[in-house]
């Protein structure tokens, strides 16, 4: 990788900062995967924050594990799991280290290595990557890239790319959390950029940031 490059990468003071501010930051940037010779890519159009302990749809809620131990260590760090005994998920873990928060990548836009993304989704072109497990699956990102930094650049890291002004940011519940606490399925911290439910769609925006 090249000097200029590495200029572009995000760093860890980054994702030091609050979950949510992240989350709503991440959006307009590009998140990349290397392969050898090849770059695959994408514009992040949709996160999701999980915040901490006190937080009940978070991972880290009820304390460390061997699984989640990722999210307790320092920020700009992949957090992968594996769930549903299929699907990878990527998460960036964010603000200090022994505070246990990250940000859900739920849909990217791809911009590089469309031939290769559509061979890994055997040719779902419609639905390529609007959604967190069909991202990983289209960038070949797995249970090896837990507790992977991004800032290391190399095989995987975002990068900056464009800034979403607030007008086209949207915020709503977070998806497929019903075992939360109500507090917690009614916070908006799904974050996508409008015009599109982070799938394509057309959609009215419920709010603004």
């Amino acid at each position: 990788m090249s000097a200029g490059e590495f200029m572009t990468i995000l760093d860890k003071l980054f994702f030091d900062r609050p979950t949510l501010t992240v989350a709503r930051d991440l959006l307009g940037k590009k998140l990349l995967r290397r392969e050898g010779p090849t770059v695959l890519s994408g514009v992040i159009v949709e996160t999701e924050a999980y915040c901490g302990r006190q937080d009940t749809a978070c991972h880290a809620h009820r304390g460390m594990t061997r699984r989640n131990a990722v999210m307790f260590g320092p920020p700009g760090h992949a957090y992968v799991y594996f769930t549903y005994g299929m699907h990878y998920m990527l998460n960036i873990v964010t603000e200090a280290e022994g505070r246990p928060c990250a940000v859900l990548i739920r849909a990217i836009r791809p911009f590089e290595g469309l031939a290769e993304m559509l061979a890994r989704r055997a040719g779902r072109g419609k639905n390529l990557t609007d959604g967190p497990a069909k991202l990983c699956q289209a960038l070949g990102i797995d249970k090896s890239f837990n507790g992977w930094n991004l800032a290391a650049g190399e095989k995987l890291w975002v990068e900056k790319y464009r800034d979403i002004p607030a007008r086209d940011v949207c915020r709503t519940p977070r998806i497929g959390i019903g075992y939360a606490d109500k507090k917690d399925r009614e916070a908006l911290w799904r974050f996508y950029v409008k015009g599109s439910d982070g799938r394509g769609k057309q959609k009215t925006c419920p709010c603004s940031v």
